[in-house]
């Protein structure tokens, strides 16, 4: 029986204090997952006993304990030292030949089973303080690739053991509370897999940036995995929602094409070297998976993540490397550890960062956490210019090497080049609460140290860098003792980046997803230059659409699916809560902004009242774009089963013009009614109220836009800052119609809510909607937590009016 060897499937996580986090991972991967078709590469463990033998040698312990019997002293030259020191102890002392010959017979073993005189394999660490559910310990020591024969893989595996005590392994286990001689070092030597040829990358079972439980996200790059890992290469990004994809809809709510700089290759074959090969643009400008092996690797990830919750006795996201073999086009999970830093946080609280003052835009790239810091730029180019850096400047680097993580904790903030948000960078700066961008491409073009700057990543999925260090806020919110008032609290929202994070908030749904936002912001093109593209003039605009569409067969498609990938996305973030997707609702110069956009907008004196909302969607001038929206509405219904998807449409003049609408959406596969579609209806024009009841008939609720509501009743435009002092939604004109309305719905038995600005400007208008009955207010999220308490207040006030009335009325 072997001292020192146990195959995969000898093992499990119960042999976690023997084979350390990483090899029982793949043992009870191995062992449980692989009946559900999950592949994971063959291996074998070489156990802590091993790494114990060597320090047995000579006086190899007795050395290390004088190593670090002092406390670290903070500096980066005496963490620099004593790591040299350790690993040399251990290089010198070598492999007790007793090891040798294990770890050589197992090799000659995974060989022959794999029908190669001498298998390539990876040599990896797997530490006993690793893969945690308090402390990852990722990317602490090192792996080596591409190993081929019985010397290579021993000087592999002697150099893994040393790299226990790597700078950053040091610095890691002396911030977490670990003895340095207290952690012990098991290897994981694994068949390669040949993604040299392919691609790899990184899978976690939620949301990085907000914590979405309900998501898988998965990045991919060509070659070999190190360079996702280590942020050498911005990744293609994919998001899964679970729950479609459970009850086997399509579930890919986004895909976004990284630049794949690079790809890490084989170097001499078997002889542990690889390099890094450019990457051509057309195949660059292409996605490295295609959707059945998305959706077979989320599928793969959330079986994998349901095996860990059960065996820990709680929910447990994971994060999870995955590889692809170039030779069998094979799938693979090379490693799953539980995922430590978003998990930790309190789903009831949100701490939200924002600027109190602009500053000129220099360059924007990823934007990992939602923090904000400022400094001066600290620019890094080697590891020995590490000694230079101060605390509370920010880190500018090509990208982050994992020994630089001692420094990475005090700078005030991180930008890089290149990397995803699945990169070492990204996690690290996770963990240690640092805002981070990468990806920017410019950084070290563009900063110089001693300038400064502020670093921003509370606007999205968008990192930007300002110029000068700005004033900025900080609010927590906690809102796990809100009360829950009578009076629905939905959200405005136009930014599916913003989802995700947004939708902890306590909010009933959805009021108002605004089409536009996506449209100009994901689209970028008018659908009328798709639909018509043959027609088109513009060729500087003919080019500029040609590189957006290439890769559809129909240009049309490609407004389809960003389209609703960014409705999926809000829709997945509140589900089953409603959303409810205004139709588009741009003015006509707004549309001749978009991408040829201009020759088919007629310019008007008055584009506000003009050729707008309802008045566009059945008029043979636009209506086949409106068909392009609708294709997108209905797959994200029925394709991706996001059934809490409810429409609404805006600026609808007259019942004619409703009924108009209804049968053009019902054309386009929306009838009104079926499988449980509701159509809403803006209320912002006077003849909305005047008619209520006759809207009531054919709309399933009404949404008061009291912004142009206040516009057309006031004679004001809202856009003119001559009669900017006239515009108030607070008017009794504007206020005796909004109660009208409402009443008008309650009687029709009709749903009806706001969704304008006024109830997020003015506590004392949502109090005034409160005590008219409106059924919801949907607000703007800077406001909801304040909000909901102001409509307790009100309700449990107005609730202590009536009684008096109640009583008296019992009585007679």
């Amino acid at each position: 029986m072997s001292k020192y060897i146990l195959q995969f499937d000898e093992i499990s996580m119960a042999s976690l204090p023997k084979v350390g986090g990483k090899n029982a991972s793949l043992g009870e991967m191995t062992g449980c997952l692989s009946q559900l078709g999950i592949n994971v590469p063959e291996g074998f463990a070489i156990t802590v006993d091993a790494y114990d033998a060597i320090l047995e040698q000579g006086n190899v312990k007795n050395e290390l304990e004088k190593l670090f019997q002092s406390p670290l002293t903070g500096s980066v030259q005496d963490l620099q030292e004593r790591s040299h020191k350790a690993r040399e102890l251990i290089r010198k002392a070598g492999i007790p030949e007793p090891v040798k010959r294990e770890v050589i017979s197992a090799y000659k073993l995974l060989s022959k089973n794999s029908e190669s005189n001498d298998v390539d394999v990876a040599v990896r660490s797997s530490a006993t303080a690793e893969d945690l559910p308090d402390a990852s310990f990722a990317g602490q020591q090192e792996s080596f690739l591409n190993i081929q024969g019985e010397q290579a893989l021993i000087v592999a595996c002697l150099d893994c053991f040393a790299s226990l005590f790597t700078e950053r392994a040091i610095s890691y286990r002396h911030d977490k509370g670990f003895d340095q001689l207290g952690v012990k070092l098991s290897i994981a030597v694994q068949k390669m897999v040949r993604s040299d040829l392919a691609s790899s990358g990184v899978i976690f079972t939620l949301d990085t940036e907000s914590g979405f439980r309900d998501a898988v996200l998965i990045t991919s790059a060509l070659g070999l995995g190190e360079n996702v890992v280590g942020g050498k290469v911005d990744p293609d990004e994919y998001l899964v929602f679970k729950p479609a994809l459970k009850q086997g809809f399509k579930a890919i709510l986004r895909r976004k094409v990284g630049l794949k700089q690079q790809r890490l290759v084989y170097d001499n074959h078997g002889t542990r070297r690889t390099k890094n090969l450019p990457v051509p643009d057309e195949v660059r400008n292409q996605l490295s998976l295609s959707d059945e092996e998305v959706n077979t690797l989320a599928k793969w990830a959330i079986s994998i993540e349901e095996h860990y919750s059960k065996v820990n006795n709680h929910a447990m996201a994971m994060d999870i490397e995955w590889a692809k073999d170039g030779l069998s086009q094979r799938l693979y999970i090379v490693q799953a550890r539980p995922e430590t830093v978003i998990s930790a946080r309190k789903a009831s609280t949100i701490t939200s960062y924002s600027l109190k003052e602009k500053g000129e835009l220099l360059f924007q790239g990823r934007a990992i956490g939602q923090r904000i810091g400022a400094g001066k730029v600290r620019l890094i180019r080697t590891k020995e210019e590490l000694v230079s850096f101060k605390d509370g400047e920010v880190l500018v680097a090509d990208m982050t090497d994992p020994d630089w993580e001692p420094v990475m904790k005090r700078a005030a903030a991180i930008v890089t080049n290149r990397g995803g948000r699945t990169c070492h960078a990204a996690i690290v700066s996770r963990e240690l609460g640092v805002p981070c961008v990468v990806g920017t491409e410019l950084a070290t073009r563009m900063l110089k140290s001693g300038t400064e700057v502020t670093v921003s990543c509370a606007e999205g999925t968008e990192g930007k860098v300002f110029s000068g260090m700005l004033q900025f806020d900080k609010l927590e919110l906690d809102f796990d003792e809100l009360p829950k008032p009578k009076t629905k609290i939905m959200l405005n929202l136009a930014d599916p980046d913003q989802a995700f994070t947004l939708s902890h908030l306590p909010v009933d749904g959805v009021g108002l997803a605004r089409e536009e936002f996506v449209i100009a912001n994901e689209v970028k093109v008018h659908p009328l230059a798709l639909t018509r593209f043959d027609q088109l003039h513009d060729s500087e605009a003919k080019e500029a659409i040609q590189n957006l569409t290439g890769k559809y067969e129909n240009k049309t498609d490609y407004f389809v699916e960003r389209l609703s990938e960014g409705i999926g996305t809000i829709a997945a973030a509140f589900y089953p809560r409603a959303v409810i997707v205004r139709l588009s609702d741009f003015k006509t110069n707004e549309y001749a902004n978009l991408l040829g956009g201009g020759q088919f907008e007629p310019v008007e004196e008055n584009p506000m009242l003009g050729f707008r909302g309802a008045s566009r969607y059945y008029n043979k001038a636009y209506k086949d774009g409106f068909a392009l929206e609708c294709r997108a509405l209905k797959y994200v219904r029925e394709e991706m089963g996001l059934t809490n998807v409810k429409i609404m449409v805006p600026f609808c003049r007259t019942i004619n013009e409703g009924l108009l609408v209804l049968k053009e959406l019902a054309d386009n596969g929306l009838e009104r009614g079926k499988a449980g579609l509701e159509v809403y209806v803006m209320c912002e024009i006077p003849s909305n109220v005047i008619l209520a009841d006759e809207f009531a008939e054919i709309f399933d609720g009404f949404s008061i836009g009291s912004n142009d509501l206040t516009q057309l009743v006031l004679g004001v435009d809202r856009d003119s800052k001559d009669v900017a002092e006239l515009f108030d939604e607070r008017n009794s004109a504007v206020k005796k119609m909004i109660s009208h309305v409402i009443k008008e719905a309650k009687k029709a038995g009709r749903k009806i809510g706001i969704c304008g600005q006024a109830p997020s400007d003015y506590p004392e208008f949502a109090e005034f909607l409160v005590a008219e009955g409106i059924d919801s207010i949907s607000l703007s999220a800077d406001v909801v937590v304040k909000t909901i308490q102001l409509v307790y207040e009100k309700e449990a006030q107005l609730l202590q009016a009536r009684l008096p009335e109640a009583a008296a009325a019992a009585a007679t």
